[in-house]
């Protein structure tokens, strides 16, 4: 099977994972319409598509907009579902944003779904994050659910709006829960999306790079091509149908040997332990890394990216085009 000729709508489909779910896509042949409302907050980039534009439509729209919404879906094969709030701190500060978008907003899109085009297949993108601090590790699907912030909450709430509507419904819907995902295209301008990038820009601008606490913190991290080919291997899986996996990198490191590694990569820059801001200490998660077999074992899929290999890609990457994401 393949998505040669199918119609797809990616929303988020100008940010960082979005656009590159739909380059892949392009390749293969797919019709696809991007989604974004292309707020600076969130990530969308039309540099993002600079390479292949004129191969995709672009609907300028919010996921908020149940009306706008309604009308990208009518005759979709496929939704890959990635437009979200992802500040764990942001959606502490404006909880009812995060809430509007991870949850609402979620809730539009499946019953717009059922009421106009209950054929599509879903997928989407949720995050490791809902877990909140492990009580054992790896993490399954079968840990607890315990989220530190709003953003864990809502998110959680919109993967079970995707599995009731597919319950009750037949809407078919898969929930991928993606783990520190990074590479080109990924922001880099601040710490809303992921810690790699800020780290990226201050190494190549010569600063210090902030490790909040004692960096001792174990993570596990997927490369954005692997975090692709997830997401559409599960979008051709029927046995996927209806069920919730982790996704998640093959190694796990500490913070403190991520930042070394990256220093060697750049070839110089240094590191800066830090208290942790109270506003981040109190959402910490500690260790964390993923256990990602039972998607592995259904879908065929693992991570071919070793870290040093995709940091290497990603710093080369914004070495030439910095200006591009700040």
């Amino acid at each position: 099977m393949s998505y040669r000729g199918s119609r797809i709508l990616i929303t988020g489909g100008l940010g960082f994972i979005g656009s590159n779910v739909a380059r892949q896509l392009v390749a293969e042949g797919a019709e696809v319409e991007l989604f974004d409302n292309l707020n600076p907050s969130y990530g969308g980039n039309r540099w993002n598509i600079a390479d292949f534009e004129d191969r995709v439509a672009v609907t300028v729209g919010d996921v908020r907009d149940a009306s706008a919404l309604r009308q990208a879906i009518i005759g979709k094969d496929f939704i890959f579902n990635l437009a979200a709030q992802t500040s764990h701190v942001g959606s502490m500060q404006e909880p009812l944003t995060d809430l509007q978008i991870n949850a609402t907003a979620q809730l539009q899109l499946v019953e717009a779904c059922r009421r106009d085009n209950p054929n599509v297949k879903i997928i989407y993108g949720s995050t490791r994050q809902l877990y909140g601090k492990p009580r054992y590790l790896p993490v399954d699907e079968s840990h607890p659910i315990r989220p530190v912030d709003v953003n864990g909450i809502s998110k959680f709430a919109g993967e079970h709006f995707h599995l009731l509507y597919s319950d009750v419904y037949g809407i078919r819907s898969i929930v991928l829960r993606l783990t520190n995902t990074f590479g080109p295209g990924m922001r880099v301008k601040d710490a809303r999306q992921t810690f790699i990038g800020i780290w990226i820009r201050r190494l190549l601008e010569g600063d210090a790079i902030p490790i909040f606490g004692d960096g001792k913190q174990l993570r596990d991290f997927t490369y954005v091509e692997d975090c692709v080919a997830a997401l559409l291997v599960a979008g051709l899986s029927d046995a996927a149908n209806g069920k919730v996996f982790n996704i998640g990198g093959d190694q796990f490191v500490s913070l403190l040997d991520v930042a070394r590694m990256m220093t060697e990569i750049v070839a110089g820059g240094r590191l800066e332990l830090q208290p942790f801001p109270a506003e981040r200490k109190a959402i910490d998660i500690g260790d964390y890394y993923s256990d990602f077999k039972l998607f592995q074992n259904v879908c065929g899929w693992s991570p071919k990216t070793e870290l040093r290999v995709g940091l290497q890609k990603t710093v080369d990457f914004y070495r030439s085009h910095m200006q591009r994401y700040l």
